[in-house]
Order: C-alpha cells, then sequence, then structure tokens
C-alpha cells in the first residue's frame, strides 16, 4: 500500500514538473535591441533611464521582456560584437524582436560605429529576415528624436535620413512599424521647449551625485522622459492591435 502511495506521489511530482515547465516555456519574450535611448542603466547613471527599463511593467506574468539594447550601439556595431547572436540564437517562435537604432548608425566621425545609409537598410533586413525564419515577429522602430528646437520654437528632425530609411524597409518588408520619431517630436511640442527639459537628462550642478558639475543632455531620458516614450510604444502596440496587447496588465477594478 505503502509502496502504491509512492508510487502515485512520484506521478503528480512528475506531472506538476511537466505542467511548469510547459506554462514556462509558453512565456512570450520580447527582445529590445538597440542603442542607449532604450538600453537598461547602470545605479551609477541614474537618473538616465532608457525607455526599455518601464516598458518592463506594462505585462502580465505571461511576457518577459528582455533588453538587449546597450549604449552606442548600431546595426554595424550590436552585429560585429555577436550581440544580435545572442539573441537570435536563443529566440523561439511567437518571441518578438522590437528594433530601433539610427542615433549611432548616423555619426560619420566615429567610424567604429557609422553604417551607411544602404548598410544601415541592409542590416535592418538581417535582423527581420533571421528573426521570421525562426518564426518570431520583428517590430520595426525609427529613432526617437533628440531635444533641438529652433529660432521660432519648433521642434526640429534630427534623424530626417536614417528615420525615412526605416520607414522604407517597414513599407518594403510589411512588418510592424513604429514611428519614435514623429511620436516623440509631438510629445515634445506639447510640452514646449522649457517644459520638454522635464523629460531629458537636464541636471544643475550639484543636484545628483552621480553628476556633481550637472549634466545638458538633450539625447538621453530621465524616469519621466523614459516612461513617456514607453508609453508610446505600448499605445502603438495596442493600437496596431499586436498579439501583443493581449497581455497587457489590466487595471484593478475596485468594488
Amino acid at each position: 500500500m505503502l509502496k502504491q502511495k509512492l508510487i502515485a506521489a512520484c506521478f503528480v511530482i512528475m506531472a506538476f514538473t511537466l505542467v511548469t515547465a510547459f506554462v514556462q516555456a509558453k512565456k512570450i519574450r520580447v527582445y529590445l535591441i538597440g542603442d542607449s535611448t532604450m538600453a537598461n542603466k547602470e545605479v551609477k547613471a541614474y537618473p538616465e533611464t532608457g525607455w526599455g527599463m518601464p516598458f518592463t511593467y506594462f505585462f502580465d506574468s505571461s511576457v518577459v521582456v528582455d533588453n538587449r539594447a546597450k549604449n552606442g550601439r548600431s546595426t554595424k556595431s550590436f552585429l560585429g560584437e555577436k550581440l544580435w547572436q545572442s539573441v537570435i540564437s536563443n529566440l523561439n517562435a511567437g518571441d518578438y524582436v522590437f528594433i530601433q537604432f539610427g542615433h549611432n548608425d548616423e555619426v560619420k566621425e566615429k567610424t567604429d560605429r557609422y553604417t551607411t545609409p544602404e548598410e544601415y537598410k541592409n542590416n535592418l533586413r538581417l535582423f527581420i529576415r533571421e528573426t521570421k525564419d525562426k518564426k518570431g515577429i520583428p517590430v520595426l522602430l525609427t529613432p526617437v528624436t533628440r531635444r533641438n528646437f529652433d529660432k521660432d520654437g519648433n521642434v526640429e528632425e534630427t534623424h530626417k535620413v536614417y528615420s525615412a530609411l526605416v520607414r522604407e524597409v517597414a513599407n518594403e518588408t510589411k512588418v510592424a512599424f513604429i514611428d519614435m520619431d514623429e511620436k516623440s517630436r509631438e510629445l515634445l511640442k506639447q510640452f514646449g521647449e522649457a517644459n520638454s527639459k522635464l523629460l531629458y537628462l537636464q541636471l544643475q550642478p550639484g543636484e545628483n551625485p552621480n553628476y556633481p558639475e550637472g549634466k545638458n543632455d538633450n539625447t538621453h531620458f530621465n524616469e519621466l522622459g523614459a516612461r513617456k516614450m514607453a508609453e508610446i510604444v505600448l499605445k502603438e502596440v495596442q493600437l496596431q492591435k499586436l498579439d501583443l496587447a493581449d497581455h497587457v496588465v489590466k487595471p484593478k477594478i475596485k468594488k
């Protein structure tokens, strides 16, 4: 009798283990690949925040956001350093890859990062093709805007050439596309020239121990700016009715 109970207990444990493994295997992984505007930040960089950091918290437990973005990377260096290889080798069917580069690709002075327009397009195509080959879901994003205003107080277009290249590749490959360049400029316009400083890494001397001399950065975000950019991405995921939208955390209704 005791032997039968032990055997039954073993079967229960095995069944539980298999069910647990199956549930874990069914998790959707959302890979983020890009540059410093998206990347996770070290404590020593606070309050600098990449938009991929708050993006993690928008989804329920069935989704794992895996932020592989790195400071200073372009499509060229992301591939050259084998960072893409570590993503694609672990990608499973149904996983997402959010692709956002451009800030470093367009800087000709930095030859280790610079990619010509044609190279840039080819690299984006490679990310898309290899993601699709593994039955993943690529999402192309234009780079987020830099905070530049002209003398009349209008938001300047700071990625005109490379954002247009992303749109071309998105149209050509028929993949999901989020125009973060345009939408982030719209956000800055709403805030205005003065208040938009509240979104970026703008600090007075002595205001933060990580930046004792202050900081005047119109490229990288603080916590508020990163949250606002992440909210734009989330809204587009929902508006475009990507399946990922079904896994957004639902607000709790008070009874």
